[in-house]
């Protein structure tokens, strides 16, 4: 079974990236072989569309709610019940897989859809295309085209795989709103070496790149009636932080996993700043405070926490609730804090609470109690004996995130880039205002933290005739309060996309479409249980309507002899 093409077509319109993936296989053999096409795709983007077609017979890809799917699936394959067709694959990726059986010298063309917002994290956006096609492939190529109306501030192409004779096959056109990036290696050129028939090909494309940013208070894009407002503030003072780091050192973080978290923490403790604060907690069944107030990050202070961390060892048992009590009850008694700084709660944990109150919705409900709004709680799930989606709420409710690490060889590192994307928050309390009676369907437009490096994106519909869209935003810095003012031409800003060939029509209406169930599913895990159901089926209808494969919604691939698959998003919280 041979691949002869194999095509990956990328377009970026303003950060909203829609990837069209294209394998070609041909059965050379003389009897019916199987034919497989798999595919990692970052688990940010949604699958839109799949099809297959088999000597010009075309097997769709349709999008229904889950259980309905599911029911079908299962009076489908009543005898027992194949995997599903998606999962999670490593810290980002998930990957879909499907094979089919195809007659001698048949021929079947696998086609898959995917979109995704990309998301700016620590100054830029990153593309990222998994390339493992396992074998030779005659007609090899990555077409990646961005327009960025904004203007282009920098682009570089990375990948884990290139040597001196495949970046020959690379190209890279560029101008001020547009770039084109071209890879078309050649058999020779994707050879291992010149005797075998092995691929070079096996590892991560990537291209990352930032915009340029002009207007003060963001940018603004309208599309057939969708606006989105792209807002990033740079070289803003940095707001003080107070941060209590609080570390699970029970038995089961035993060997690599406290190496790897001491090693993350003696980097972080050397990139706190002068006007930071902090402290730590650590805890098994036991929780110990390394001291019982916060300290300022002056060199001996970080000195000596170091030699803390240095001698961090893990046994005993796990005890959440009261850790993370007892952190709050530092920042609630602490004084001499900067008057205007942010304070967080960083918990780092590889399991389940097993010391102390041990109900998770209790601890939750006592946490959320006692922080009351007034810090940020951030929750790293270490490994995969936590129960994610207890962190993902506790973090969710308490204007944090949840993160995994992922226990390989870079967990230090992955520790330590999450701890660099929250150490520079530059504004806090930011509202994104628009005319009320003209928009419709805005998504979440008030902020509680920005942080350095990360972007603000609103998006909505504009319901009436507006000649100009004027928006007003709201926040804190660390040396005043701002108003920042702008006003949008709303026929001006649709001429810029009008004659852009690449584009595809209703872009902004899909990146609004995205965002919207993006946050309503966020929203869903950390609200009551009746709200929950109300915001699940608003996201569903919005899945099956921009058809787009979610949490809430599956694909059904039916393959020649009716055969049917399941093709599910799996989530991090499983």
């Amino acid at each position: 079974v041979e691949i002869y093409s194999l095509h990956v077509d990328c377009k970026v319109t303003s950060r909203f990236a829609h990837t069209v993936i294209t394998s070609r296989i041909v059965n050379r053999a003389n009897e019916s072989r199987e034919a497989t096409f798999e595919v990692e795709l970052p688990k940010t983007a949604f699958i839109t569309n799949f099809s297959m077609s088999i000597d010009g017979e075309v097997y769709p890809g349709i999008i229904k709610e889950k259980a309905a799917a599911q029911n079908e699936y299962d009076s489908a394959v009543s005898q027992g019940q194949s995997a599903g067709l998606v999962k999670i694959t490593d810290r980002k990726l998930e990957q879909f897989h499907v094979s089919v059986s195809i007659a001698a010298a048949s021929k079947v063309t696998f086609e898959l859809t995917y979109e995704e917002l990309l998301k700016r994290q620590l100054g830029k956006y990153e593309l990222l295309i998994k390339v493992r096609p396992k074998q030779l492939v005659k007609h090899f190529q990555i077409d990646v085209h961005i327009f960025e109306p904004q203007g282009i501030r920098f682009l570089e192409t990375d990948s884990t795989f290139m040597t001196n004779q495949l970046t020959e096959a690379l190209t890279k056109e560029q101008n001020e709103t547009k770039a084109h990036i071209l890879f078309k290696p050649t058999l020779d050129q994707q050879k291992k070496n010149s005797e075998l028939d092995e691929t070079l090909l096996n590892g991560d494309f990537v291209v990352r790149y930032d915009v340029k940013r002009e207007a003060t208070a963001g940018d603004i894009q309208i599309v057939n009636g969708y606006f989105v407002h792209y807002f990033a503030p740079q070289e803003m003072p940095v707001f003080p932080k107070n941060v209590i780091f609080v570390i699970d050192r029970s038995g089961s973080m035993t060997g690599r996993k406290i190496e790897q978290t001491r090693d993350a923490l003696l980097k972080i403790l050397q990139d706190l700043r002068q006007e930071d604060h902090f402290s730590f907690i650590t805890f098994n069944h036991k929780v110990v405070e390394w001291k019982s107030s916060l300290l300022p990050a002056t060199e001996e202070n970080v000195a000596s926490a170091t030699e803390l961390v240095q001698t961090l060892t893990a046994r005993g048992g796990t005890h959440i609730s009261g850790a993370l009590l007892a952190a709050v009850g530092v920042l609630d008694k602490a004084e001499g804090l900067p008057e205007r700084s942010v304070s967080m709660i960083i918990l780092l944990t590889d399991g389940q609470p097993t010391s102390g109150e041990r109900n998770v919705e209790v601890i939750q409900e006592n946490i959320q109690k006692a922080i009351n709004g007034n810090y940020a709680l951030f929750c790293l799930g270490f490994g995969f004996d936590v129960s994610y989606k207890f962190l993902e709420k506790m973090a969710l409710s308490n204007g944090g995130i949840a993160r995994r690490i992922y226990e390989n060889a870079d967990a230090a590192l992955q520790l330590q880039g999450f701890y660099q994307e929250v150490a520079t928050p530059i504004l806090m309390q930011i509202e994104m205002q628009y005319p009320e009676n003209s928009i419709e369907g805005l998504t979440k437009n008030n902020f509680k933290l920005f942080f350095e490096g990360s972007e603000i994106i609103v998006s909505g519909k504009i319901s009436n005739e507006l000649d100009l869209l004027p928006v007003e935003i709201k926040a804190q810095s660390h040396t005043s309060n701002l108003t920042l003012k702008e006003e949008a031409n709303v026929k001006e800003k649709e001429q810029v996309f009008q004659n852009q060939r690449y584009i595809f029509g209703n872009f902004i209406e899909r990146l609004w479409a995205y965002l919207t169930i993006q946050q309503l599913l966020e929203k869903a895990i950390s609200a009551q249980e009746e709200d929950q159901k109300a915001l699940e089926a608003q996201a569903l209808d919005l899945s099956l309507q921009y058809s787009f494969v979610t949490p809430l919604t599956s694909m059904v691939v039916t393959k020649p002899q009716q055969q049917e698959e399941l093709a599910n998003k799996p989530t991090e919280a499983g």
